[in-house]
């Protein structure tokens, strides 16, 4: 087998036959820069920009462009109440049945009498594309590159016709809140162009007037939102016109556009938000949109640096790095670009005050998108925001935390209508119009723990920064509700006495039973009372803060001695159920009995490493039989391993991530896109280099071999602390910890912790036998 080094040569050798020599040399090594020779053959291929709420994908074509673009409040559907009028009535006997091993008649009566019959479709859509096409002089066509520059956050293309230079900068501004594109030409008078927007289904009103188009519509066929989209044409020099629906300019020396988009989801008139919007933006210069633009995204993207090597493999377009990798090619600085694209992709897509990231973000082309782009709140809203607190990009984790107290009111209705229960309940998937009530089959339907686990992040989000006013008025009262409902929903289990959840399921998963039946729903699924688990430790923990609802914790203590514990099969494993059954899918992508190990903290070495090997086996199993063929659990496994510090293993499925699921863009591939999986795979990327959910900080708990030398500055650990961290030849060199807080700081590395107090706004540095350096 040939070294890593030698098949690179080979393949950059190969590359400099089939590329001109001056692709290669576009970027200098460290530049964090996604790059191609070649305009997007596909949306897959296509970069994308963002700031929170209003995205678009740049295709980058010659002679004509195609930018793709979203707004985030661009949904169909209204709200709805689909309860199934029996569920009340028919919960006792679910249980029942379950509790007497009748699967099979228990999934039938909760299939006809717990499910609800959701009558409205929604879906998250594409805002619509804007074309431009250009006319362009006779001649070839040399030195194009497309790249998005994820330190600025702007996305360009270049080429050359002729003696000509033609260049295209689109950035997506938070100031502005519009898309700003700027096209130029090295030659005066060369830029002649038509402009129209579309959007698929041709329901959309289309208007060209003077220098603006204009592109409204009421989504769904007038069950959803309505919205506008505003595009101003600003020319300098050569002449514009309006014809029809389109608009042309000839011989321009200079176009800028600005884009605008409004819905009526938050009850405003999207015609005149999007207008007034156009004006704030008019008068100022694109010099001073796009240092705007920059000055307000660096001031999150700059908190966090990552270096973990680099090869030749800078010197390649980015798809080609992905060939190269997939080919054997180790690539750490492709990691770090990687990284910091997923840092990029949630500041572009989940800003405060906006929704959440959904399963592609912002970014979704048509009327359809896959499981509609939605919030499935059985991991994968979840795992979008993993690497928020540790990232140092807590602000971004306000529009899912908002989210959550935006369901609250149709979380206590289901919780009352379903089941008869005090408190708040969610099942597996929601949308903007916040519907808690669940539908479908009950493979993936008939599990209440949505609000339970999403909740998680409420209180992480005060472990991180300590907001007590926070906790008082948005977090604690969420976490009260989630943990009623559960208070409510356990029940006792004839045959341990002990309290169990139910009917409920392993997400997604299946069984066979006895018989050889293909079942799905038991009492007491694993997954389910490490999330209960979790609540009810942290509303104890947010109480104790706040001095509060001391009866309220005492019976929430009383609920966790009796709770049933987590339990091993005969071979170790740690199980999914409440017996040992079959699995028809033993490599299925869920690993939801893992819960306890991450995101949840109650498998720890620090903590319970008793589980750590049951963890171990489980997860291995899992592995073995084809488990993490998506990306998003892929990126979950990352996290495992990092959890049970395993660097070498982490690494593999981090390579295997980038190997097997991630498309040329870089966005993760599940397939088709998902964007948990790049969120996840950046909370691994931490988690292997810093923890801190043990109730200590723990550096390069899981650095894998082939990262000898490197650092990550800026992220974050519980308690407040910001992290710096230098390594050479696979061990600490020197380590940094600044108080945000002035908490007591336990720091360890390998075997060795020490404890000592800080001061709120200091540093304090160490060498690598935290010995103070300082």
């Amino acid at each position: 087998m040939k070294s890593n080094s030698f098949v690179l040569q080979m393949f950059r050798l190969l590359l400099l036959f089939i590329l001109p020599m001056s692709s290669f040399a576009q970027q200098k090594p460290g530049d964090l820069k996604i790059w191609f020779s070649r305009p997007a053959a596909n949306w897959n291929e296509a970069l994308p920009v963002g700031n929170g709420t209003l995205g678009a994908m740049v295709f980058g074509g010659i002679a004509s462009e195609r930018l793709q673009l979203n707004e985030s409040s661009v949904w169909t559907g209204k709200p709805e109440d689909f309860v199934n009028p029996q569920s009340k009535a028919a919960l006792p006997e679910v249980r029942k049945l379950l509790f007497e091993g009748k699967y099979a008649e228990a999934q039938k009566l909760a299939q006809s009498a717990m499910m609800g019959d959701k009558k409205t479709n929604s879906s998250y859509q594409t805002l619509g594309d804007l074309h431009i096409d250009f006319s362009l002089p006779e001649g070839e066509v040399s030195g194009y590159t497309r790249d998005l520059d994820l330190e600025t956050a702007v996305s360009k293309v270049t080429y050359q016709v002729e003696d000509v230079t033609f260049t295209r900068e689109v950035f997506s501004s938070f100031p502005a809140n519009a898309l700003i594109i700027r096209l130029t030409a090295s030659k005066a008078a060369s830029l002649s162009l038509a402009l129209k927007l579309s959007r698929p289904g041709n329901k959309a009103k289309l208007e060209a007037s003077g220098n603006e188009l204009m592109m409204s519509e009421h989504v769904g066929d007038g069950t959803g939102v309505k919205m506008v989209t505003r595009v101003k044409v600003l020319n300098e020099g050569g002449s514009l016109q309006a014809a029809g629906t389109s608009i042309k300019v000839d011989k321009a020396n200079t176009v800028v556009l600005l884009l605008t988009a409004a819905t009526d989801y938050r009850g405003t008139n999207p015609s005149v938000v999007s207008a007034n919007l156009i004006s704030l933006s008019e008068g100022k210069s694109f010099e001073t949109l796009k240092s705007d633009h920059i000055a307000d995204y660096q001031k999150y993207f700059k908190r966090v640096e990552l270096d973990l090597g680099t090869t030749d493999a800078v010197y390649f377009p980015t798809d080609s790095r992905i060939t190269a990798v997939q080919n054997g090619n180790s690539d750490p600085a492709l990691i770090k670009l990687y990284y910091q694209f997923g840092r990029y992709l949630l500041i572009s897509s989940s800003r405060p005050g906006g929704l959440p990231a959904n399963l592609q973000g912002i970014w979704a082309d048509g009327l359809t998108p896959p499981w509609s782009a939605d919030y499935h709140i059985n991991i994968n809203i979840q795992m979008n925001y993993w690497p928020s607190e540790i990232t140092n990009l807590s602000e971004m984790h306000m529009p899912l935390l908002g989210f959550l107290n935006e369901l609250k009111p149709d979380a206590k209705k289901t919780a009352k209508d379903m089941y008869g229960l005090k408190g708040t309940v969610a099942h597996f998937t929601t949308d903007p119009w916040h519907f808690t009530e669940t539908y479908g089959q009950t493979q993936w339907a008939m599990w209440p723990m949505g609000m339970a686990w999403s909740v998680q992040h409420l209180w992480e989000h005060y472990l991180f920064t300590e907001d007590r006013k926070y906790l008082k008025e948005l977090a604690y009262p969420l976490m009260k509700d989630a943990a009623t409902f559960c208070e409510q929903w356990l029940v006792e289990d004839p045959h341990t006495g002990l309290l169990v959840s139910g009917p409920s399921i392993s997400p997604e998963n299946t069984f066979k039973t006895k018989s050889g039946a293909i079942a799905t729903m038991v009492m007491g699924p694993t997954m389910d009372h490490m999330i209960i688990r979790d609540l009810l430790t942290n509303t104890i923990a947010a109480a104790k803060v706040l001095k509060r609802d001391y009866s309220f914790s005492r019976r929430l203590q009383g609920i966790l001695k009796r709770l049933s514990p987590t339990k091993l099969g005969k071979d170790g494993r740690i199980m999914e159920w409440t017996e040992e059954f079959e699995e028809p899918e033993p490599g299925h992508r869920h690993i939801s009995h893992l819960f306890g190990l991450y995101p949840g903290k109650q498998i720890s070495y620090q903590q319970n490493p008793e589980l750590l090997q049951a963890a171990r086996k489980t997860l291995d199993y899992r592995i073995s039989h084809g488990g993490g063929h998506t990306g998003w659990s892929r990126a979950w496994i990352i996290n495992f391993f990092a959890r049970l510090r395993d660097g070498e293993a982490a690494y593999q499925n981090l390579s295997a991530l980038l190997q097997k699921s991630t498309l040329p863009n870089l966005f993760d591939n599940h397939p088709p896109f998902q964007i948990d999986g790049n969120f996840g795979a950046v909370a691994g990327i931490t988690e292997m280099l810093m923890q801190s959910h043990a109730g200590e900080i723990e550096l390069l708990p899981a650095l894998p071999a082939v990262w000898q030398k490197g650092c990550i500055h800026g992220i974050v650990a519980r308690g407040g602390f910001e992290i710096n961290i230098d390594w050479q030849e696979g061990k600490l060199w020197y380590a940094t910890i600044t108080s945000r807080l002035g908490n007591p700081c336990t720091l360890r590395y390998d075997d060795k912790v020490i404890t000592f107090p800080t001061e709120k706004g200091k540093s304090y540095s160490f060498n690598g036998s935290l010995q103070s350096a300082d």
